[in-house]
């Protein structure tokens, strides 16, 4: 009974020691940290510290040595997870493509845009009352027509309430992505003798931001990362026409916690265009550049990597601060979330450079859209700053923006 129970209480710390090592050791984090697909490009090399654990395939698509993976030609795979070589404990899926190359960002650019439609960013009295509010017309609302007659600008809707006569108009308008129309009366203002809708409206905005990528094959750029949004309301501007231009950084205030810092450009005094924006998204924006665009330090450009690939650690950053053009400045990726689906918030990144933290205190606002690099590959932009915290923000995988342009050019 003694050795039954010497047997028992020798298992029973042999299991606990098996538990504690497949939770935390290197190998069982290592195989937590595994996709169930990995993409890669043909000739890209994915390294992995596996620990005991080491991957087998049998096709031969794939090139496995020691504890680095890389595909010989396009296709999908299987790889087998083996424990210390000899026991199957997990499979993972590879699928190669051909590689993207892209030229990356850096540059500052300036961003001119109007809208499709004059967007309420406010409600106002006219002889004590809104008739922009009695007609349930509230700050976000977008106004795409009055009396069936597409609205040009902000002008074009005061022309046209100014002439009603104060008869009531019919106004067709957007709120959350569904059209909507009311019947609204102006009212007569008496110390200017017009008629007016009670409603501050705008129709159009201008800002600095930075470019992310030029796709050399299509012309195709994206930049920012994140949406232009109203500044009043905080919604998202449809885009009638739009231009993006050569800006010129003039100052920084510098970033503290608790206020965000800024980048102050100049572009619209002597205008160099550069290309058009086409859409205004979540991810940020796009659209066709002039000419071609060739980054002065990477001018043969650089391949993407997908997400599977992108690691905590070093990485870069390619901004425009100044004068001296596009510099490349030290950063750390602290978190990389495996995602889904498209967000502007992949990666939380730390700014290391001190040559940086001297200049903006971290990251600013106008970086939005400076390129992330790793390993020698495009892998994101930078899109948001920590208010708390200007030494980091968000980051969101280049594969992202790469969807919205690509949709836009197969549409085309």
């Amino acid at each position: 009974m003694k050795k039954i129970g010497k047997l028992r209480a020798f298992l029973s710390v042999l299991m606990t020691l098996l538990t504690g090592w497949m939770i935390f050791s290197p190998t069982a984090q290592a195989l937590r940290a595994l996709p169930e697909t990995y993409r890669l490009s043909v000739g890209q090399i994915y390294e992995m510290d596996m620990g005991a654990a080491v991957l087998s395939s049998q096709d031969e698509k794939l090139d496995l040595k020691e504890h680095t993976l890389s595909a010989r030609e396009k296709g999908e795979a299987e790889v087998t997870v083996n424990l210390f070589g000899l026991f199957p404990i997990g499979r993972m899926r590879v699928t190669a493509g051909d590689e993207t190359r892209l030229m990356p960002g850096g540059a500052a650019v300036g961003i001119a845009l109007t809208t499709d439609g004059v967007m309420v960013v406010g409600v106002s009295d006219v002889a004590g009352k809104s008739p922009a509010q009695s007609a349930g017309l509230r700050a976000g609302d977008v106004i795409r027509a009055v009396n069936g007659q597409k609205l040009q600008s902000s002008q074009h809707l005061t022309e046209l309430v100014s002439a009603s006569g104060g008869t009531p108009l019919s106004m067709t308008f957007e709120r959350d992505g569904k059209s909507r129309t009311v019947f609204l009366t102006p009212a007569l203002d008496s110390s200017s003798g017009q008629y007016r809708m009670g409603a501050w409206v705008r129709d159009s905005t201008a800002g600095v931001g930075t470019l992310s990528f030029y796709d050399p094959q299509n012309g195709a750029y994206g930049a920012l990362g994140h949406a232009i949004n109203d500044g009043d309301t905080g919604k998202l501007l449809p885009v009638r026409t739009g231009a993006l231009m050569r800006a010129e950084i003039v100052d920084i205030k510098k970033g503290r916690r608790g206020e965000p810092g800024e980048l102050r450009g100049s572009f619209l005094k002597d205008q160099v265009m550069l290309g058009n924006i086409e859409e205004n998204t979540v991810l940020g924006i796009f659209g066709k550049l002039d000419m071609p665009y060739v980054n002065p330090l990477y001018p043969d450009g650089l391949p993407i990597a997908f997400q599977e690939s992108v690691e905590t650690g070093p990485a870069t950053i390619l901004s425009t601060l100044d004068g001296e053009g596009i510099q490349e400045y030290e950063v750390e990726i602290v978190q990389a979330a495996r995602q889904m689906t498209p967000s502007q918030k992949s990666m939380v990144i730390r700014v290391t450079d001190q040559r940086l933290l001297g200049k903006t205190g971290g990251i600013v606002q106008g970086m939005s859209g400076s390129p992330i690099l790793q390993n020698g590959r495009i892998i994101g932009a930078v899109t948001h700053v920590f208010v708390d915290d200007p030494t980091q923000g968000y980051g969101l995988y280049i594969e992202w923006m790469l969807s919205v342009s690509q949709a836009m050019d197969d549409a085309a």
